[in-house]
């Protein structure tokens, strides 16, 4: 098994499971989100967005190409979510949203050699 295959099972499991924590109110994600000034009408929207990522990553080990896309749809996901944290000025968080981001930048990096 392949670097790339690890590390992108690995970022989809993440993803998936950050997923899943939207989907079911998980107190920990809720709760910071509505500190953050991100309406609840968005939960939805932004768990399906995080679940088709995961999706999109484990289908790309067949199809490099949606996994690229995948990947970087979730990077740029991420990347909101820490403009959200910082305009929220709860710095202290900036960590949380990197944790699932990092492992997606791995398998894109790793997907490119």
């Amino acid at each position: 098994m392949s670097a790339h295959t690890v590390v992108t099972v690995l970022a989809a499991v993440l993803v998936g499971f950050s997923a899943a924590s939207v989907f079911l109110r998980a107190p920990w994600v809720v709760r910071p989100m509505a500190d953050y000034g991100i309406p609840r009408s968005w939960l939805p929207w932004l768990g399906t967005a995080k679940a088709a990522g995961a999706a999109g990553l484990l289908a790309g080990l067949l199809v490099p190409a949606v996994g690229a896309a995948a990947g970087i749809a979730l990077v740029l996901y991420f990347t909101g979510a820490v403009v959200a944290v910082v305009r929220a000025r709860w710095y202290a968080h900036i960590p949380f949203p990197l944790v699932y981001a990092a492992p997606v930048v791995g398998s894109l990096v790793l997907g490119a050699f």
